[in-house]
Formats: structure tokens, C-alpha cells, sequence
């Protein structure tokens, strides 16, 4: 008989993480669910009885105690097959109007993070030549948008990252696959004041995401028309982008204290 699989996710009370939640549910994972919010977390173990559910109520900023909680899950189900790195924000901000806070959280949380995320499980992994590190960067990281900078920054460095990674464990047999979404349906995206080209729902994105990890892909764009415009981003004369997208719309500024 087959053991099930172990997964390990973050950002998993609402969005694309709560959706990667239920998708490995559905396949019978034994789940470690981290999040700021308790109460969702909790919410879902009662929903997923016939489910192994640990939840883990933790800011992803806080490495110490998110390598408590990768400890605790490896002592209770034994090293994950998969870690999904997906916590993430995403914040309107500008350089020059009292936005560093907001560029310093962005980048805490979506890049380091995803370093956090990774750091407790990558050495066991490569020890025992088994196990899969998946990282959700974003399309939004390959040219630097008007209003987004925070957010384009840290989902650049991401995409970065994730390349290295994927290098450096190569040798110890380990994968990193990088899932760069574009528009998903989820909380984060349903206040966007402008058009959404091609919005995927989160459920279906998480299915897609799910075969790309069985197929070991090292990098997916989803949906699929997001990776054509892509890469037409990315080979645009930088004086044709600059012309196209100074007018374009842009994310509200974060509001802070």
C-alpha cells in the first residue's frame, strides 16, 4: 500500500494556499497547514475529518517560530514530500510617500519567507536524495510594474531564488519547482481596480499546480496564456514598455499606520 503523501504549505488559511489545502486533501495528504489565522486553519481541520491535518498559527516573518512548526510536523509525520512556499502579500506602494514599511513587509514575507519556509526542511531533504521544495513566484516578477514595486521586487528575487535553489539541489536529488501564477481569483486579487486577463480560479489553478509537481516541472506559468504574455514582457524594448505601462493602472497604496 501506498504511504500518503506528506505536504507541508504556507498561506494556508485563504487564497491559492487554501486552495493547494483542499487539492491535497482531495488526493488523501497528510496536511501541515501555516498561517497567521488560526481560526481558518482551524476551520478547515474540522471541515477535513478523514484528513491528518496539523495546523501551525505563525507569520512566516518569524523564522524561529516557523522551523518550531516544521519541527513539530517532522516529529509527528516524519519529513514532508512537498513544501510549498506560498505565503505572500501584495501591497500598492510608492518610493518617495512614506511607503518603506510597506516595501520592507512585502519583501519579508514573499521572499525571505519563502527562504524561511525552506530552511528547516532543505538539509534533511538533501540528506536523504528525496522530497520536492515548490515556490509561487509570480508573472508580475519579470518586469518591474508602475505602483508594484514592492511587489514585482520581491516576486523577482523570488523567481531568482528559486533558479539557485533549483541548481544547488540538484545534485542530492531533490526538486524546486517554480509556479509563476497570473491572475488568480482569490482575496488578494478580487479589489484589483483594473481588467484581470485571463483569471484562473484559485481550485483549478491548485489542480494544475498539483500535476506540475507529479510531473517534477521546473517552472509553469499559469495560466497559460499569462507564460505568452510573459515573455513578450520580458524581450519589450525597455523605451516601448516604459511608454506602454506609464499610464497603466495601478494597485492602491497600502494604507498604514
Amino acid at each position: 500500500m501506498t504511504s500518503p503523501l506528506k505536504v507541508f504549505i504556507t498561506g494556508a488559511s485563504s487564497g491559492i494556499g487554501l486552495a493547494l489545502a483542499g487539492e491535497y486533501a482531495r488526493r488523501g495528504a497528510i496536511l501541515g497547514l501555516v498561517a497567521r489565522r488560526g481560526d481558518a486553519l482551524a476551520a478547515f481541520q474540522q471541515s477535513h475529518p478523514q484528513n491528518t491535518v496539523s495546523i501551525h498559527a505563525v507569520d512566516v516573518r518569524d523564522a524561529e517560530a516557523l522551523a518550531d512548526a516544521a519541527a513539530r510536523f517532522i516529529a509527528a509525520h516524519g519529513l514532508p514530500d512537498i513544501v510549498i512556499a506560498n505565503a505572500g502579500i501584495s501591497r500598492g506602494a510608492l518610493t518617495g510617500h512614506g511607503d518603506l514599511r510597506t516595501f520592507r513587509e512585502v519583501m519579508d514575507i514573499n521572499y525571505f519567507g519563502m527562504v524561511a519556509t525552506f530552511e528547516p526542511f532543505a538539509a534533511a531533504m538533501a540528506e536523504s536524495k528525496r522530497g520536492t521544495l515548490v515556490g509561487i513566484a509570480s508573472v508580475a516578477g519579470v518586469r518591474g510594474l508602475p505602483g508594484s514595486g514592492a511587489y514585482s521586487a520581491s516576486k523577482s528575487a523570488a523567481l531568482k531564488y528559486l533558479e539557485a535553489l533549483r541548481v544547488e539541489m540538484r545534485p542530492f536529488g531533490v526538486g524546486v519547482v517554480t509556479i509563476a501564477p497570473g491572475y488568480i481569483r482569490t482575496p488578494m486579487t478580487e479589489h484589483n481596480p483594473y481588467n484581470m486577463p485571463f483569471l484562473m480560479d484559485a481550485d483549478r489553478f491548485a489542480a494544475k499546480l498539483a500535476r506540475a509537481v507529479e510531473r517534477q516541472t521546473s517552472f509553469a506559468v499559469f495560466p497559460w496564456q499569462m507564460r505568452v504574455a510573459a515573455m513578450l514582457l520580458h524581450v519589450l524594448p525597455r523605451w516601448l514598455y516604459d511608454r506602454v505601462f506609464e499610464r497603466a493602472p495601478r494597485k492602491p497604496r497600502a494604507v498604514t499606520e
